[in-house]
């Protein structure tokens, strides 16, 4: 293999899979992924066969209800990613944990797990809890905690977890753990990924200090790319290599009218009490919530900025976007993975690895 990008390698492209359902799209008139094992091992295999490099399943406690009943039904990351692991050879394996729900000790031991039955390729997805429902009703959430103080908290869970990769006793009086004499072996080989998403100052912070792969956003492409920057240019200060991804939606076609009408579609069907809910559940006011999903468009069905068109617009789109905000990869959604994936695999990224310099 050769690439043109010597620091960080080759760019990667992965999937976000639909483990709740309704996947990304929160439309009456879109596809409605199940939460079924089955489907998301397909799609997994189906990502591995066209060549993607990475799978990537999320943690998901509560739906939003309306119509769609919105990922009211989920099936679990870890667990699922386990045998994901079993049914693939080659894809990296990214599972998601909550720092604010699990123990350190229990992730560690957990994710060794998962490193064995991948034979090293799973990664950790860490993440500390947004939408305050699913915690609520656990009786797990702390409502007066910041955002730095969640941060602070993620650091500490984190550093314990590699300690505990590493360590054969952690005895650790903290901020917000207590480990006495405890121990986690056998240790992984090699250490798992870690991946984390984030926006703010903080978030990039702690992605520059601890992750291997940062997931970011931002409103245009210029300030992806200072905040891509930003993140390698903290985690090279701290002698560390990390790599930065983003995520898109991508509606295919045989044509870009063929892929608009897709789109189009989709948005037709906006569940605006489910769009609702969510906001919601990030904190923001009933009354609010409920008036801005009142008012918001079709493009609103999609959870994630998206792109439609022929493989060749994709394609192009695409490459504009990492090239542009400095990326070293993307998480691809589609609205039909079993039959959006082939076309995917057959037309767009054979254009994307030419355009990256990578050859078999």
């Amino acid at each position: 293999m050769t690439t043109d990008r010597p620091d960080r390698g080759a760019r990667e492209y992965g999937v976000f899979l639909p483990n709740a359902a309704g996947g990304w799209l929160i439309s009456t008139t879109a596809p409605y992924p199940p939460a079924d094992y089955d489907h998301n091992k397909r799609i997994a295999r189906l990502a591995e066969d066209i060549g993607l490099d990475f799978v990537m399943a999320m943690s998901k406690w509560r739906g939003f209800g309306g119509e769609t009943d919105h990922w009211g039904a989920t099936i679990e990351s870890m667990t699922m990613m386990a045998g994901i692991a079993e049914a693939t050879e080659r894809v990296k394996v990214w599972a998601t944990i909550h720092a604010n729900m699990q123990n350190p000790a229990f992730a560690a031991k957990v994710f060794t797990t998962l490193q064995q039955i991948s034979g090293g390729r799973a990664g950790m997805n860490v993440v500390n809890g947004s939408y305050a429902d699913e915690f609520e009703q656990m009786g797990i959430w702390d409502a007066s905690m910041t955002k730095e103080e969640r941060y602070r908290m993620t650091a500490e869970w984190t550093d314990l977890v590699r300690r505990l990769w590493t360590e054969d006793s952690v005895t650790h009086a903290g901020e917000f753990f207590t480990l006495t004499d405890c121990q986690s072996r056998p240790h992984p080989t090699p250490l798992p990924e870690i991946i984390s998403a984030g926006t703010s100052a903080a978030g990039r912070a702690y992605q520059a200090q601890y992750a291997d792969g940062a997931f970011l956003g931002a409103d245009t492409l210029e300030d992806m790319r200072a905040s891509s920057q930003d993140v390698h240019e903290r985690g090279a200060a701290a002698g560390r290599t990390v790599r930065t991804y983003s995520m898109l939606t991508v509606v295919l076609g045989k044509t870009d009218a063929e892929a608009a009408r897709r789109a189009e579609e989709y948005g037709r069907g906006l569940d605006r009490v489910a769009l609702a809910n969510m906001r919601r559940s990030w904190g923001m006011p009933e009354e609010r919530a409920l008036a801005w999903a009142e008012g918001a468009d079709g493009e609103q069905a999609f959870q994630t900025v998206y792109v439609t068109g022929s493989p060749e617009r994709v394609a192009d789109h695409i490459a504009t976007v990492v090239e542009t905000a400095d990326l070293d990869g993307l998480m691809l959604i589609f609205p039909d993975y079993l039959a959006d994936m082939p076309l995917f695999g057959e037309a767009v990224l054979p254009a994307l690895r030419r355009l990256d310099g990578v050859t078999a």
